[in-house]
């Protein structure tokens, strides 16, 4: 185990030892090893500032260092550094960068980075358009970044992988089991972490999410990415503090249009008015940054159902043209839920309208 790695470990245990004050350690200290065994008075005789000195009094002697990394290995949670090969280099390069990160799964290589963020509690429309977007750009070998909560988020983890593309999940809180916010997604977080990407954190294991824990995280998820997409958000949401960090970082910023009634359009429509692109499809995505798109000759990835309710309906299908009604009964299903969820998968090009409310599977 490199040595290094295991005292910075140490630090990111430490509440509140941030960025900021661990590089003011490093200066002072060089190594992370070094800072670790240096005992209190060498952190008074280098003049380091009192709230670092309050920080190391309080925790630094309560630390089992050996026992954490076995609580790691035992939760399968990685601790990675910025000197490790699969620290996200695009996320190295933000002012402020985590000195560490907790990871479960694999972070994936990729080129091309797309965060797509927004409103916890979403219309139709806003649901819709994350999950066609993100299906889009995932089927191009794109990442989808999001941080996991409900609504927006959920929707473009579900739908990059139900793409078969690579997502990565960004907590404020810890990503163990027991801790991950919100609860009621600790599946779609193991689904992510055991097959399609990553969950990661800068908090440590047992870390809650605490409110003044998610614009730091906002900061990592347009971090990792080159562009930020705005579906849905009102005017003081945390998708407009992960914008605003996109434009520090100087990534793209692309926001959704939307109906100026609704307080969920008042966030992306403000973006829009203060010069974030508009997005009316992914191919503003390609434009913008430049990317080559992948022609559907066998190349393009097969697309696979994201929800129960898609892969229901397409059990109900066949080669042969099925009429609406022939859908709704057996899947017990509401009706508008078949008709969305039947919009959303001609646009991933799971399903054709053949006309007359007759689907075929493609």
């Amino acid at each position: 185990m490199d040595s290094d790695l295991f005292y910075t470990l140490g630090f990111s245990l430490i509440p509140n030892i941030g960025p900021v004050r661990f590089q003011k350690i490093i200066q002072t200290f060089k190594t992370a090893e070094n800072a670790w065994q240096a005992p209190i008075r060498d952190y008074e005789t280098n003049g380091l500032p009192d709230d670092i000195l309050t920080i190391i009094r309080a925790h630094k002697e309560k630390i089992n260092l050996e026992k954490e990394w076995e609580n790691l290995a035992k939760q399968n949670i990685d601790f990675i550094c910025q000197e490790a090969a699969e620290y996200p280099k695009l996320l190295k390069e933000i002012h402020n960068a985590p000195f560490g990160l907790f990871v479960r799964g694999k972070i994936p290589d990729y080129e091309i980075a797309v965060a797509i963020v927004g409103a916890r509690k979403p219309t139709a429309y806003g649901l819709n358009i994350a999950k066609k977007i993100s299906a889009e750009l995932a089927a191009q070998n794109i990442l989808i970044i999001s941080g996991l909560a409900l609504g927006i988020d959920t929707a473009a983890h579900q739908a990059a992988m139900g793409a078969g593309g690579k997502t990565i999940a960004v907590l404020g809180g810890g990503i163990d089991d027991k801790t991950l916010y919100p609860s009621v997604n600790r599946k779609l977080a193991n689904s992510i972490s055991s097959e399609f990407g990553a969950v990661i954190s800068e908090y440590p294991p047992a870390t809650p999410a605490l409110v003044p824990h998610f614009p730091a995280r906002n900061r990592i998820i347009s971090g990792l990415a080159q562009a930020i997409i705005v579906v849905e958000g009102e005017l003081k949401s945390g998708s407009l503090i992960t914008a605003r960090f996109a434009l520090e970082q100087n990534r793209e910023v692309f926001a959704v249009p939307g109906n100026i009634t609704n307080p969920n359009a008042a966030g992306p429509n403000a973006l829009i008015k203060q010069g974030a692109h508009p997005l009316l499809s992914a191919n503003d995505i390609f434009d913008v940054l430049n990317i080559a798109q992948t022609k559907q000759s066998g190349q393009a990835k097969k697309i696979f159902p994201s929800s129960p309710e898609e892969r229901k309906i397409l059990e109900l299908l066949s080669d042969n043209p099925t009429h609406l009604d022939d859908i709704i009964s057996p899947s017990g299903l509401d009706t508008k839920i078949i008709n969305s969820t039947l919009t959303i998968m001609e646009m991933k090009g799971l399903v054709k309208n053949t006309g007359a409310g007759m689907y075929i599977k493609i």
